[in-house]
């Protein structure tokens, strides 16, 4: 039985499966870690309350199950709040604990006073003060309950002398607290998808991170209709990179011939995704979309049928209805165009391509080919994500995490923390421009201190690269003076902080240096010298862009030349 709101806490997160605690301990969060430290769960203390929810956010995403970030009064919990929209716009279950004064002090402006519910109210599905022991049972069922429904972040305040105070029940229907299940279709529906399919003369398949767990399906689907698979950049992970059906993503971490199919195909599927860039999906309308949440359903391209359901029971159910195609063309032209693409990926890779330079695709493909079968990759946001989401060659068996809807930079190596202490035996690699890693470097204090041994791979070219890229696109000389920076030696940095560092600008020593950085029982740093004015790959690019990066390359040449 438990003794305090404290106790009681930490009892349910410890039966419901959480392994750690990520936060800064404070003297409002002294009776949560008095718990914490009675119990099995690890307390894992970060070096930025952003770096705690990031940590708990990269674990949420990796299982689905719930993770636990906290922060202490005032700043300590205005801190989380930025970390905290990775898990809420990844749909990922966290629950975020915000230490607070006691309750005589509130109303009175007091040191550090803050309004924790309206704070978090944007970032949480759920919010509340705890203000009597009494109802602490209830808010710590309801506050789990709802970062499992959405899935997504649920919040709670925690003032002092409440988690102090004894507590005469405790959580009840614990056993309640789970992922949701599987929803299934309506057989209707599924009836309307199969007269769909059978009228098509050519189908194409986009998968999201929504088939997670049923790429066999997905193969037995795309065997029987004769229909290239695509994917998003979050579904990348699900099959592996030279499968003859997986033809590459869509969008700018993507292909041409993947972007053809989703534009020549009569019929889309697209499969537990909720692709956000409508400029890359087709406008004709023959759109049918399998998602569980209906609020994803016919929001980014005109949508024929609407399927609610998981992936798995919706493809389960469809393929006992389809017939088989027998016209391959369409697949096989897509086939043949991805072959070629891949071609050049590989060609662009190539450690040899320049004598002297190292170009950030083959620092990509690289740590790719080295990375072990089961790795997992952490990729920041930038320019960077680019190189990693494109020359990266999964296994199928690899997870990749990102910050794909939230798009932040600075987040991959908070995520990395995360992921790796779940399991310190697993390989974790953080991809990573200097940008990002500059923002929150301190927690790389935090791999070294909880012996997390993350391996960083930072694209070092002094500059935010996808700014530059951004502002070309558009006509705009790019601001320099504002996109480039200095950088300090990463290798010495990691060295000063307890542990191993790895510099390489020599495209001939780059295969040795990363095998010598992942062979490190502990956390590593491998900063990368690449070329800072690299062009990406663009599978599909408007003619105003066109114009935009020859109007920006002229303007930057005039400068050049007469200054300004």
């Amino acid at each position: 039985m438990s003794h305090t709101v404290a106790d009681a806490l930490v009892d349910v997160l410890e039966e419901v499966g959480v392994k750690q605690v990520f936060g800064l301990i404070g003297d409002s969060l002294n009776p949560l870690g008095d718990a914490v430290r009675r119990s099995k769960i690890e307390w894992v203390g970060v070096r930025h309350e952003e770096g705690a929810a990031l940590a708990a956010a990269g674990q949420a995403k990796l299982t689905g199950r719930l993770a636990v970030c906290a922060g202490t009064t005032g700043p300590g919990s205005t801190h989380l709040v930025a970390g905290l929209y990775e898990a809420a716009r990844d749909h990922a279950p966290v629950l975020a604990l915000s230490g607070e004064m006691p309750r005589r002090l509130k109303g009175i402006d007091y040191h550090q006073s803050t309004e924790p519910d309206l704070l978090f109210r944007d970032v949480s599905l759920y919010t509340q003060t705890i203000t009597t022991p009494a109802q602490a049972p209830s808010v710590i069922h309801q506050a789990i309950s709802s970062a499992y429904a959405g899935p997504g972040v649920a919040h709670l305040t925690l003032p002092q002398d409440v988690l102090s105070s004894r507590i005469e029940h405790a959580v009840l229907s614990v056993a309640t607290l789970n992922p949701p299940g599987e929803i299934a279709p309506d057989d209707h529906d599924i009836d309307a998808v199969a007269r769909r399919v059978a009228a098509a003369s050519s189908v194409a398949i986009l998968c999201g991170a929504g088939c997670r767990g049923s790429a066999d399906l997905l193969r037995d689907l795309s065997d029987r209709l004769k229909a290239p698979l695509v994917h998003t950049v979050r579904g990348k992970e699900i099959i592996a990179y030279d499968d003859p059906r997986w033809m590459g993503g869509l969008g700018m971490i993507g292909s041409k011939p993947a972007y053809n199919a989703v534009q020549d195909c009569d019929l889309l599927l697209m499969v537990g995704t909720d692709y956000p860039y409508s400029n890359f999906l087709p406008t004709h309308g023959n759109v049918i979309q399998i998602d569980e949440r209906a609020a994803a359903i016919g929001r980014r391209a005109p949508t024929a049928i609407a399927v609610r359901g998981s992936v798995r029971p919706t493809l389960t159910a469809l393929l006992q209805k389809v017939r088989p195609k027998t016209e391959s063309a369409f697949f096989d032209k897509v086939a043949r165009d991805r072959r070629a693409w891949d071609e050049l990926l590989d060609k662009q890779s190539d450690p040899v391509r320049s004598r002297d330079k190292i170009h950030p695709q083959a620092v990509a493909r690289m740590v790719s080919d080295l990375a072990k079968d089961d790795a997992v990759f952490v990729f920041d946001t930038g320019l960077n994500t680019l190189w990693s989401g494109n020359w990266i060659r999964q296994s199928g068996k690899q997870r990749i995490v990102g910050s794909f809807n939230n798009a932040a930079v600075g987040t991959a190596l908070g995520q990395a923390n995360g992921i790796q202490a779940l399991d310190r035996s697993r390989q974790v690699i953080a991809l990573t421009g200097d940008g990002g890693f500059n923002m929150l470097m301190g927690e790389f204090l935090t791999a070294v201190h909880h012996h997390l041994p993350v391996k960083i791979v930072i694209f070092d070219n002094a500059a935010f690269g996808l700014i530059t890229l951004e502002a070309q696109s558009v006509g705009i000389l790019p601001f320099r003076e504002a996109i480039e920076f200095p950088n300090p030696d990463y290798a010495a940095l990691a060295r000063a902080c307890g542990a191993q560092g790895f510099t390489v600008r020599d495209p001939a020593l780059l295969e040795a240096i990363l095998i010598e950085a992942f062979a490190c029982p502990g956390p590593a740093i491998v900063a990368c010298g690449v070329v800072p004015d690299e062009m990406p790959n663009l599978p599909h690019i408007e003619l105003e862009q066109v114009g935009g990066y020859a109007i920006a390359k002229v303007k930057e040449a005039i400068a050049a030349v007469v200054g300004g």
